[in-house]
Parts: structure tokens; C-alpha cells; sequence
């Protein structure tokens, strides 16, 4: 086995995007970062390639894992065609001596796989932030009532949006009911500038969130799906989602992305309903 640690974003971009291409839908995160990287458009806080750490593990038959990681986030993986190989992994924990793994997101068993093996040999735990699962849409399902108008949140919305993201991410741990109160607004501004956060309004009300992430050569990731509790249980989740996956399909799309907290089935059950199909189960795990 070879580990072979980059510098270079391009080199990385040309050695490994066609492997992660050969499971577009479960290779959002790392696939999404690696194209911006590439592209070099956006390098504000961690998206800049320079601090990146971009590894690979080769044998005889080509790349047998691929790894990055945007500090201060996790490990990101992906195994060529999901075959796990333990050799592999052993190479690229000795590969990544000296650096500071947080934690890992990649498929179950791959990550789980790595999580073991890194624990073990560093004399870590390992606990589970998130059990996700990874879906698809290819059309929307008909027969979704589609109620109110969906529009870009732009600056008329800072009254509101700092709040209503926040809480998302407050929800991303399931059960949990504290949220942290905006202080900085440059971050949420910097969000409203990229132009991929939507609002659907009935009424004129704002009711429900929802918005695009990565942008792959087929596939564009969905997430931000955030209705406030006084707005829940009337459809609006569903009406909002369902009408982004359509203008994202008309704009040539082939599919969308996303992933779901196993933990909440209310969010998993809309999104089959309105057309989204399972490609396979994430887990998000930290090194403590």
C-alpha cells in the first residue's frame, strides 16, 4: 500500500475525481468540497485548499481510499467502489501521524471501520453525533399539495434568518431545544450572499426554510430544511422541499441530495413522500 499526502488541490482534483464520481450521491460532502477547492472561487474561512489535509491510499490496482479534510471539520472518506480494505486504512492512519483527526463522515462501515482502527491506535473513544442516511431524488412524487411561493431569503430577511439557522443547527442534534443566539453577522450574511437559501411564504408569512449546498456535475445537495415548531404538522416542510427538488431538476439537474438524522423519522417520512429514495446509511463520529 501507498499513502501519498497533497499540497496541491488540482493534482488531488485530477488523481480522485473520477473515483469519487463512480457514487456521486454518497460522495456529496467530499466531492462538493473537492470541486470548490478546484475552482478556487470561495476561499473565506476553512474553504481555503491551502489548509486542507488531502491524502489517498493506492496498491497495485489504483486508488483504494480517498481522504480529506477541511479543518476544523471531520475526516471525510470514501472507499473505491465501497470496498473496505483494512490494510488501507492501517496505511493511512500511519499516513496521517502528526495530525489531528476530530473526527470522521463517511458511509457506516467505512466509518466505522476507520473509527475503529484510529481509536484503538490512539488510545480514543468514539462517539456518534449523527446516524444519517443519504437519499436521492429523481422526481418528485405528483400529487404533493404545493402551497405558498418559494423565494431567495435576501437582507429584508436578517430580522428573522440568524434565528431560523441556528435553530437548524441546534436541531441537528435530535431532542435538543436550546439554540444558540446569533452574535456574528457576517456569517449569516456571507449565507445569504451565496444565493442557495430559500424561504416559502403563505400568506406573505415566512413559514418554512429550506435551501442548496454543494453543486455536483448531476446532483445538487438539498439541506436547511427548518420550520419553526409553531409552524409544523401543516405540510409546509414538505410544500417547500418538494418545490426546491423541482426547480433544481429544471435547471438540469438529474438529482438531489441529501442527508437525514435516522433519529427523526417525521423528516425521513417527508422525504419519501415527496420522492427521495435511499442510497445508503452515514455515520458522523467524533474521537474524544
Amino acid at each position: 500500500m501507498h499513502f501519498e499526502r497533497y499540497t496541491d488541490v488540482h493534482a488531488f482534483y485530477r488523481d480522485t475525481f473520477d473515483v469519487l464520481m463512480r457514487h456521486e450521491s454518497q460522495n456529496m460532502i467530499i466531492l462538493g468540497n473537492l470541486i470548490m477547492g478546484h475552482k478556487g472561487e470561495d476561499k473565506t474561512d476553512w474553504r481555503d485548499p491551502a489548509n486542507w489535509l488531502m491524502a489517498t491510499v493506492s496498491d497495485a490496482s489504483g486508488i483504494r481510499l480517498t481522504a480529506l479534510m477541511t479543518p476544523p471539520h471531520n475526516l471525510t472518506l470514501y472507499a473505491t467502489d465501497n470496498r473496505i480494505d483494512p490494510a488501507a486504512i492501517d496505511c493511512l492512519i500511519e499516513g496521517l501521524e502528526g495530525h489531528d483527526i476530530p473526527g470522521v463522515i463517511t458511509e457506516k462501515a467505512l466509518a466505522e471501520s476507520f473509527a475503529g482502527a484510529y481509536a484503538a491506535r490512539k488510545g480514543l473513544t468514539r462517539k456518534t453525533i449523527m446516524d444519517q442516511r443519504i437519499y436521492e431524488l429523481t422526481a418528485v412524487n405528483p400529487g404533493i399539495n404545493l402551497m405558498g411561493t418559494v423565494r431567495l431569503l435576501d437582507e429584508n430577511d436578517m430580522h428573522f434568518f440568524p434565528y431560523w439557522l441556528e435553530a437548524f443547527h441546534a436541531a441537528g442534534v435530535y431532542g435538543k431545544t436550546e439554540m444558540s443566539i446569533p452574535q456574528n453577522e457576517d456569517l449569516y450574511r456571507y449565507r445569504l450572499s451565496t444565493k442557495k437559501l430559500y424561504v416559502l411564504e403563505v400568506d406573505g408569512m415566512p413559514v418554512c426554510m429550506a435551501g442548496y449546498t454543494r453543486e455536483l456535475p448531476s446532483a445538487i445537495g438539498v439541506a436547511f430544511v427548518y420550520t419553526p415548531s409553531y409552524f409544523r404538522r401543516k405540510g409546509y416542510a414538505t410544500s417547500c422541499v418538494a418545490q426546491l427538488s423541482q426547480m433544481a431538476l429544471d435547471k438540469g439537474y438529474a438529482k438531489c441530495v441529501l442527508y437525514t438524522d435516522l433519529l427523526n423519522p417525521t423528516s425521513n417520512g417527508i422525504y419519501q413522500k415527496i420522492g427521495y429514495k435511499a442510497v445508503c446509511d452515514s455515520l458522523m463520529l467524533k474521537f474524544e
